[in-house]
């Protein structure tokens, strides 16, 4: 049953954000982009600060420091991945007032449309591993994960399909790709499941290698992107929609503990 849990995680998350893009104009992916960064902010700093470190740091089959150590290598080495272009988080678009000169998206793909979904196959594929770990302890916590998974997913995949876009991909072509891309993190789930499930001792670093992913986005992508001159009354709506995403987060496990 665990392992049905997640490959629906995994694949909900790439079905989703294609559904999405497909059904929305160019302009309109724009607009939802830049409000799910917000919630997409709430929802991975909640889940990862208020839930699955927690829940590592709780287990009491790892030591505090070594733990810490663990979340320090995790931020370096996401950072490391980011560098080499491996873990890409393409969440702009044109005309975003980001200080991207014009026609960035387009340069940046020219380089390598490919290179995108590389690096978004990637970043799937250590999605469907987290996932994997999540529900390998405890449904409650694969939920949760998931959720923040999914709520991320769409943004990101919506960024991908606008950077192809602009790269010349037509639409049908982009969000094939997508599709396909988004299978990666069935794979990762699978192979998580069949290959983390038998050292449960690894558990807790597995989840504290997956609360660094999440804070890693949220701090070094998310939130820069939100650090711009608004007007205030676009300053509290990014307020409002972070705290939408931490309070999806604290609805979904108070829903989950009195499933239970």
């Amino acid at each position: 049953m665990t392992l049905l849990y997640i490959v629906a995680a995994t694949l909900i998350g790439g079905v989703l954000s294609v559904v999405i893009a497909a059904s929305m104009t160019f302009a309109a992916m724009g607009r939802l982009v830049k409000h799910l960064v917000s919630l997409s902010t709430g929802v991975l700093l909640a889940t990862s600060l208020l839930h699955v470190l927690p829940e590592a740091f709780e287990s009491g089959r790892a030591d505090t420091h070594t733990l810490f150590a663990t979340l320090l290598g995790g931020l370096l080495f996401f950072f490391l991945l980011e560098k080499a272009e491996l873990y890409r988080h393409a969440h702009h678009h044109e005309g975003d007032g980001h200080g991207h000169h014009h026609h960035y998206d387009a340069e940046q793909a020219g380089r390598g449309g490919f290179s995108v979904l590389v690096g978004d196959s990637i970043h799937n594929f250590c999605d469907g591993l987290i996932i994997a770990a999540a529900f390998l302890v405890s449904p409650e916590l694969g939920v949760t994960t998931s959720l923040a998974v999914i709520l991320h997913e769409i943004p990101q995949e919506v960024g991908d399909t606008i950077v192809l876009i602009n790269a010349g991909f037509t639409r049908r072509r982009a969000l094939a790709y997508n599709a396909l891309s988004g299978l990666t993190a069935v794979v990762g789930g699978v192979l998580g499941y069949y290959v983390v499930g038998q050292w449960e001792d690894v558990f807790p670093y597995l989840l504290v290698v997956a609360s660094s992913s999440f804070i890693y986005v949220a701090v070094a992508d998310l939130i820069p992107q939100m650090q711009r001159h608004l007007p205030w009354r676009e300053i509290l709506a990014q307020l409002a929609w972070i705290a939408a995403g931490l309070g999806v987060v604290m609805l979904a496990t108070g829903l989950m503990h009195g499933a239970h």
